[in-house]
């Protein structure tokens, strides 16, 4: 599927806080992560950052994957933390060495990329046992706030494609407008 990206014109609003952690906290986002201060992080569709702002802290090194690079300008402009890297690129074309990040995570955005090439290209550059943390919205939810329905997966869609990509599904919570999938890499 993989559709639009979000409107950069529209970018500050990425930054409500209210918003934003209504459908995925920072704790939460943390837990599934389970960061090591040594671990290497990519942050697929970072767009301004975030979420990212609330992993850099908890993270050797980042890297802020986003194909637009209007977000990476608003980034900057905002403040971006010493050990972010900004990568401007399709998430299915990263730039990235094989087996060379610990943790991958996709708040938000798994319906923007989530093409066989993308999942392909987030499992080479995990290392084995890496770990994937995708938030998202579901087609199968409530509300009117994310992408169209026609845009969205479902947590069984979602699971199913990351599987037959060679990673193993530990957790899925189902909610009302959104999911949570945490994988790792085999």
């Amino acid at each position: 599927m993989a559709h639009h990206t979000f409107d950069a014109d529209r970018a500050g609003s990425l930054e409500d806080a209210g918003r934003r952690y209504r459908v995925l906290s920072a704790e939460e986002l943390r837990w599934a992560l389970e960061l090591s201060p040594e671990d290497t992080v990519v942050d697929l569709g970072s767009g301004t950052g975030f979420y990212t702002d609330d992993i850099a802290p908890h993270a050797d090194e980042v890297y802020a994957v986003d194909l637009q690079p209007e977000m990476h300008d608003f980034y900057r402009h905002k403040g971006v933390p010493p050990n972010v890297d900004l990568v401007t690129t399709p998430v299915g074309e990263m730039p990235l060495d094989s087996d060379s990040v610990d943790t991958a995570l996709s708040t938000m955005t798994y319906h923007e990329f989530a093409t066989t090439d993308a999942i392909a290209e987030i499992h080479r550059v995990l290392r084995p046992g890496g770990r994937l943390v995708v938030a998202d919205w579901t087609a199968d939810g409530e509300g009117q706030r994310g992408p169209p329905r026609s845009e969205r997966y479902s947590l069984a869609e979602a699971a199913a494609t990351l599987e037959d990509a060679g990673f193993t599904v530990e957790f899925e919570a189902d909610r009302p407008e959104t999911f949570l999938l945490v994988a790792t890499a085999q």
